[in-house]
């Protein structure tokens, strides 16, 4: 019996060529089926750092101002607060908030550092909670236009239990 090949080695060559060919088929198919999806919302969320910082507190920060939401029994808007001022609507809100942070803008401003805590009753209607940080983070420009940003740190109190 005889044998082939019994003294040579055949090489077995690999075919790149179509290898590559594949991979860059799969990378186009793949770019080509991405889908970018825009971001949902800004949550501007800072963490705090890993130890408090010591020194002497920013002049240009305010203490932390508290709204006050109270509901009725149905959950409509029954009073809004400012500290210890009652509000008739959140136009008038916005109009104190305005008042007290200014109109300076910007890294290092009041605005920038002032930070706001919404105390909303428990059976209080979602809308009513939308308005009222609408009202203390922003609003439109007299131009039409542009948006003032006003208090960009916000910040719930815990759930009032029903009453």
């Amino acid at each position: 019996m005889k044998v082939r090949n019994a003294g040579r080695e055949d090489k077995v060559e690999l075919m790149m060529t179509p290898m590559i060919d594949i991979v860059f088929q799969l990378l186009i198919f793949f770019i080509m089926t991405f889908k970018i999806v825009a971001p949902e919302g800004d949550f501007n969320i800072k963490m705090p750092l890993n130890a408090p910082s010591e020194g002497l507190p920013d002049d240009n920060q305010l203490p932390p101002m508290k709204v006050r939401l109270r509901a009725t029994a149905s959950g409509r808007l029954a009073g809004i607060q400012l500290g210890q001022r009652t509000l008739p609507d959140f136009k008038a809100l916005q109009m104190q908030v305005r008042d007290i942070v200014g109109d300076d803008r910007g890294p290092g401003s009041v605005a920038a550092s002032t930070e706001i805590e919404l105390d909303c009753d428990y059976g209080l209607r979602f809308e009513s909670v939308i308005d009222a940080i609408t009202a203390v983070s922003g609003y439109v420009a007299s131009d039409g236009q542009n948006i003032v940003k006003l208090i960009e740190k916000i910040k719930f109190a815990p759930p009032r239990p029903e009453s």
